[in-house]
């Protein structure tokens, strides 16, 4: 299981090389299910995975100026006090039963993991539908307040699941912004990666690290994301990004499977 779980590592990286995104939203089930870790300490290792690989692919693309920083910082302030808002106020403070009554059990980890499971569905419908063109907004039309929520949401969203949020930030970056999708996709990465290290590194005391797993999961996750670099300037990645929103669609309704029906066989 094991060997499955360092293999998932590159496939990680591959997929958020090809597609700009996504392959973070399997690293939490991984933790979870394939290594063990309970939900909280998964969410934590997993914003150190998602914001070191994200930096590095980040990296390419601002060699290549495609990276809009006052776009990244816009949208990036209220995204990491979302991140910070969920790190350091929401979490530690979660009850570790949020329902126990009425013969229903809903502990911390069941509720964190079931929050996983819904955001993959979400994220798993936007991968596979195809994609209408979008009408972009021009600058003086920004809604600045729905531009700034959005933030907030993506910030509040990552740093409870530990996910990037890059399905949210991408058409938020194109249809409120009017920004180019190669540009929102390489902006996005680059915020992706703000919001990921600053949560890690705001609670990366409340919870135990084994720092050489750690690095060699992301070790193996950064080679993902090269290859995945490397094999997008042959092809077209995102026309795989539908088969990879069946493959994230069922692991969501198995997470929501297990946590609900089958926790007590497991």
């Amino acid at each position: 299981m094991e060997f499955l779980g360092y293999f998932s590592a590159l496939i990680i990286g591959l997929v958020m090389g090809l597609i700009g995104g996504g392959g973070s939203i399997l690293s939490v089930p991984i933790f979870v299910y394939v290594f063990g870790f309970d939900a909280v300490t998964a969410t934590a290792l997993s914003l150190f995975v998602v914001g070191i690989t994200s930096l590095v692919g980040s990296v390419g693309f601002i060699r290549q100026k495609q990276i809009d920083f006052k776009t990244a910082f816009t949208f990036g302030i209220p995204s990491i006090l979302g991140v910070l808002f969920s790190r350091r106020l929401v979490l530690p403070h979660l009850p570790e039963y949020i329902i126990n009554r009425w013969g229903i059990t809903l502990t911390k980890d069941m509720f964190l993991l079931l929050l996983f499971a819904i955001l993959m569905l979400i994220a798993s419908y936007k991968m596979i539908r195809k994609n209408e063109r979008p009408r972009l907004q021009t600058f003086e039309d920004t809604n600045y307040t729905i531009l700034i929520s959005q933030g907030l949401l993506v910030g509040i969203i990552t740093g409870l699941i530990g996910a990037g949020g890059g399905f949210l930030i991408v058409p938020a970056l194109v249809m409120l912004l009017g920004v180019h999708m190669k540009k929102a996709v390489a902006t996005s990465l680059f915020i992706i990666s703000m919001n990921s290290i600053l949560g890690f590194i705001s609670t990366m005391e409340m919870v135990s690290h084994d720092w050489g797993f750690l690095l060699g999961f992301t070790g193996l996750s950064v080679l993902g994301i090269f290859a995945g670099i490397a094999v997008s300037k042959k092809m077209d990645g995102r026309k795989l990004k539908p088969l990879f929103g069946w493959i994230v669609l069922g692991m969501g309704i198995f997470i929501i499977i297990k946590e609900v029906f089958l926790k007590q066989q497991f």
